[in-house]
């Protein structure tokens, strides 16, 4: 036997692997930035880990509409926006953008926010001071994503991503394993309920949102797009959004459980970003908090990086251009989109209920999504005689009335958000 040769065919197969599931990653990375941690560490403190069947069923539909924007690019052979534009018009398209575009930039500016207090409070006991100032832990950050973006292009995205999304996933179940909730809660967790009182309602639509989130399902078309998937490939598409989703489900759920470990117990909230690090601390240790601190700075990275790029990707798309992202006007976009990280710092607030209102306004737009992929899949304009699958169009069917549901339940949400304000 060859043992080298074995191990180079294990190395190569391994390799492939990793580059299949390239899109998938992304799509980690951006479905867990910031918001997400906001959003779970508050249902996990506020409720425990009862909300784990929302997390579960909110997998499982972005997994539909993934697979499903996935095959619409593929029989289409257009990314997601033009071909919006092609079979319904400019009205109901560049409402799609704006919608998408309104969620971006509220996000930028909630997730550098909560990151810069979070450095700020984490770094105190380091400093003499009272930790490093939120405007220059801004700068840092945006300066360096967008040194990456500059000098970046769509395979070093891929690989940056995946990076930031490995010490992401490693921090958070770190930190689960050292605060983890009793099994018998978990399992308590996945029978549906919906709780009543304190912004129930607000922090379950956050929760499904940040994770069903629209600006996060339709970056896959331009993902799909770039990989040359053809129908040839629709195992491999499927494979990718099943680990991505699956990963995403284990993360997120770790989230929750470090907060429904520590926060919970104690009856203690997530109101403001730093509550997050000053309570981890003396429950958890030094060490637990600050393994936790570095998987909220990876978040932050892993969904700012995209949400520079997602304007001028959608721009592009809109206008069946390539998404060639050193053209100067890009460049000047990315920057401008990036400069939005400053408001908080600059201006001050509490970032945490913006970020989780803006997660909970992700599912009102999510079902047009899913109505104009149904229409679109089961429509005329398809390659080589394509026909959607009978389980793909239940399964968007589902999604859609789960959709409708989350709406709902956002819309009350934020009623009751300015009731108290």
């Amino acid at each position: 036997m060859d043992i080298h040769r074995d191990s180079s065919t294990l190395k190569d197969k391994l390799i492939r692997f990793a580059s299949s599931i390239g899109p998938g990653i992304f799509i980690i990375g951006y479905i867990i930035g910031t918001g997400s941690v906001t959003s779970m560490a508050s249902a996990g403190a506020k409720y425990g880990m009862s909300l784990t069947w929302a997390l579960a069923l909110s997998c499982f539909f972005t997994y539909i509409m993934i697979v499903s924007i996935s095959r619409s690019t593929i029989v289409t052979g257009q990314t997601l926006m033009y071909s919006f534009k092609l079979k319904f018009g400019r009205a109901i398209t560049i409402f799609v953008i704006f919608s998408l575009m309104l969620t971006v930039t509220t996000s930028i500016m909630g997730v550098m926010g909560i990151v810069t207090d979070i450095v700020r409070e984490w770094t105190k006991p380091l400093t003499s001071g009272g930790g490093v100032h939120p405007i220059i832990s801004a700068f840092f950050f945006t300066a360096l994503l967008y040194y990456l973006f500059w000098n970046g292009t769509h395979n070093f995205f891929l690989k940056a991503m995946a990076v930031i999304v490995a010490m992401m996933g490693i921090s958070f179940i770190l930190s689960m394993v050292l605060v983890i909730p009793s099994p018998a809660d978990i399992v308590k967790g996945l029978i549906p309920k919906v709780p009543t009182g304190g912004n129930a309602h607000l922090i379950l639509a956050g929760l499904v949102g940040t994770t069903m989130a629209s600006v996060c399902v339709v970056t896959r078309s331009y993902l799909v797009a770039e990989k040359g998937w053809t129908l040839k490939d629709l195992k491999v598409e499927n494979r990718d959004a099943i680990v991505s989703l699956t990963l995403t489900f284990i993360v997120s759920a770790a989230i929750v459980a470090c907060a429904a470990g520590t926060m919970y117990p104690h009856g203690i909230t997530v109101e403001n970003a730093i509550d997050m690090v000053k309570t981890l601390e003396p429950l958890a240790g030094r060490f637990a908090t600050s393994i936790f601190v570095m998987g909220i700075i990876a978040a932050a990275l892993s969904s700012l990086f995209p949400n520079y790029v997602l304007g001028p990707w959608l721009v592009c798309d809109y206008l069946n251009v390539p998404r060639t992202m050193n053209r100067p006007i890009v460049r000047i976009a990315v920057l401008i989109i990036s400069l939005l990280g400053f408001v908080v710092p600059v201006f001050g607030g509490k970032p945490v209920i913006i970020m989780i209102a803006s997660q909970a306004v992700s599912p009102v737009v999510m079902p047009l999504l899913i109505v104009l992929l149904i229409i679109q899949l089961n429509g005329r304009e398809r390659e080589n005689n394509y026909k959607n699958p009978l389980l793909l169009n239940i399964g968007l069917i589902i999604t859609l009335i789960f959709s409708l549901f989350m709406s709902y339940t956002a819309v009350l949400g934020l009623m009751g958000l300015l009731k108290q304000m």
